[in-house]
Formats: structure tokens, sequence, C-alpha cells
């Protein structure tokens, strides 16, 4: 019998306990707190990211920044979705430190959060933001250039969904000199 959406919520809330502690790797010592995700937990759309940066570090959510800022204005006026309608994440779920690229080790150790979370809210389509997030839920090593704007089936753990690759927000931001 599939879980009813306040059992899976719960479950969520318990994951994010257990994240909250996590020392899987050495991203645990340098980082404010976990950024485990924000949004709506039945969510048939989520978005996934990189890590999180500085603001995200301190706030304790993810995408709060100025990618977060660009990112809320695209759901709003490219998809007509308020972001309160999402659940957003990111492939990691602490800062690496001077927003440095994540270690494939870093990578691996978060991937179980990730895909519980996946597991959990049950989203019809999964929107990767940039290389990192593209390349793990893909399985594939193309880059997001490539891929980008070209959905594809995967199963995610025991969840079969759209995987939607994006270019991150922050990708905008450098290309127009604002970042």
């Amino acid at each position: 019998m599939p879980d009813t959406a306040e059992r899976r919520r719960e479950q969520l809330v318990g994951v994010f306990r257990q994240a909250r502690t996590c020392t899987r790797c050495e991203l645990s010592g340098s980082r404010t707190q976990v950024v485990f995700g924000a949004g709506n937990a039945d969510a048939d759309l989520m978005l996934v990211g990189e890590a999180p940066g500085a603001e995200e570090d301190r706030q304790g959510l993810p995408f709060v920044g100025r990618s977060g800022a660009l990112l809320t204005t695209m759901l709003e006026e490219e998809a007509g979705l308020a972001r309160d309608q999402v659940f957003i994440a990111n492939t990691l779920k602490c800062r690496p430190p001077d927003n440095r690229d994540p270690s494939t080790g870093e990578i691996e150790s978060c991937r179980p959060w990730l895909l519980e979370q996946i597991r959990l809210i049950e989203p019809r389509v999964v929107a990767t933001l940039g290389n990192f997030a593209t390349k793990l839920l893909s399985g594939d090593q193309t880059g997001i250039t490539k891929v980008r704007g070209k959905p594809r089936i995967r199963r995610l753990g025991e969840r079969v969904v759209w995987l939607y690759p994006l270019f991150h927000p922050a990708a905008a931001l450098r290309a127009t000199g604002t970042a």
C-alpha cells in the first residue's frame, strides 16, 4: 500500500533531522548548517542544483541568493509557478569552501540524501540545474550545454521521472556580467 502524502512528509522531516547531523564527508566540518531543501513536499516538479552558496549556508535554505532570485523569477514568469509549488534541493547539502566545485566523494556522500528526497516527494519531473546535478541524475557525463532542454525518462532509485536538464541560474548571471 503506497504511503499517504502525510506519511511521506513525516518521513521527509525525519530524513532532514538525520541529514542535519551528517558527517559522511569533510564538508560537515566547514558548514554553518545543512541545506536540505525547501518547498512543497508533494510537488510534481523538483529542481536540483549543485550545492549551497554562502547565503544558502547562512540561511539554511536552497537558492536564496542572486541565483535563487533569478530562479524564482523564471519559475513565475516562464512556468507560471510559485516557488512554494515546487521542491528545491541540491546535489550537495553542505557548502564547499570558497564555492569550489563538488568532489566526486562529496557527491557520492550526499547522493543517498537526494535519492531519499526524490523517493519521498514523488515528483513527476526533476529539473537538473547545471552540470553536477545533470551528470549525477542522468548517469551520463555529457555536459549540460549538449543536453539542456532535452527531457528523458530516467529511473532514480525506485522512481521513474522525466529528467529535464537546464542551465544553472548562475550561468545566466555570469553570461550577463551580473554574477
